[in-house]
């Protein structure tokens, strides 16, 4: 596992970790980190998302047998790190402290170079990994593309509320051949009124780069695809105005907009770390 570690590169936001030149850069540029915080660094990365408790941390830097102050040790790393990165303990962008547990890496993080030995055996990958997009199979795009493309995502959904809602009579009298036509009709009120204020919170996400966003935003998807894969069928509720077979087109498309707007998020969309310095 060593040899492995020691053998890769990892990516993370604006910053790259070569394990075997032991260098972090920012941009192509180095940064001066201590032999120790690296190797502390390297093993968050290696498990993105882990939970490391203060012993395993001692355990990787020191052999047993040996006297140190452990908890000095373990902080004095940390801490380290985190100035090298700029993140900050209590808005964590990359390590999140978490009270009496330990220490995880949030950030997403790409490998860019894996071990020429025999490869590892890889698990088969559960339904969604194989269908869904990683951060590795999606292209190097503009910030300011993946912001606005995500932000007129969001807008397109507010509009699709804002003119159900504005348009009740109209839509009731075309639910009222359906089986449960109240059910319906309260179902589409309902969730428009929740969702309104959710694009509003993506909307501000995108815009003012709180910290940790894009790990929140990845949580939050699977929670909200229901609702955009329910009003991918909205088009159907414009049949007053356009064709069934332009309907069917548009809830096509729209079927796919959730999908689309994960992998924004994950080329970057709300990740302050995704901007370049020079257009902060």
């Amino acid at each position: 596992m060593v040899a492995e570690l020691q053998t890769r590169r990892y990516r993370f936001g604006v910053f790259e970790a070569d394990a075997s030149s032991g260098e972090l850069r920012k941009q192509g540029l180095r940064i001066k980190v201590n032999i120790q915080p690296f190797q502390v660094l390297l093993l968050l990365l290696d498990r993105p998302g882990e939970i490391f408790t203060r012993d395993d941390i001692a355990r990787h830097l020191w052999p047993d047998g040996t006297f140190v102050d452990f908890d000095h040790g373990v902080n004095s790393a940390i801490n380290r790190i985190r100035e090298a990165l700029g993140d900050n303990a209590r808005n964590p962008r990359f390590i999140e402290t978490l009270a009496r547990r330990g220490y995880r890496f949030i950030a997403p993080v790409q490998i860019v170079g894996e071990p020429e030995a025999s490869p590892p055996v890889i698990p088969e990958p559960e339904w969604h990994e194989a269908i869904l997009a990683t951060p590795s199979e999606l292209p190097q795009t503009p910030y300011k593309t993946v912001q606005t493309l995500f932000i007129l995502l969001q807008l397109m959904y507010v509009g699709f509320y804002v003119g159900a809602l504005a348009n009740l009579p109209e839509i009731e009298d075309l639910v009222s051949s359906l089986p449960n036509p109240s059910q319906s009709f309260t179902v589409l009120i309902a969730t428009a009124a929740i969702l309104i204020p959710l694009r509003a919170f993506l909307l501000s996400a995108v815009l003012f780069h709180p910290p940790g966003i894009r790990a929140k935003l990845l949580r939050l998807w699977p929670w909200v695809l229901p609702f955009d894969l329910l009003w991918a069928l909205s088009p159907f509720l414009l049949t007053h105005h356009i064709d069934f077979g332009v309907a069917l087109a548009c809830t096509t498309l729209l079927a796919y907009s959730p999908f689309a707007q994960r992998s924004l998020i994950l080329m970057g969309a709300g990740d302050l770390t995704a901007i370049p310095s020079a257009g902060r």
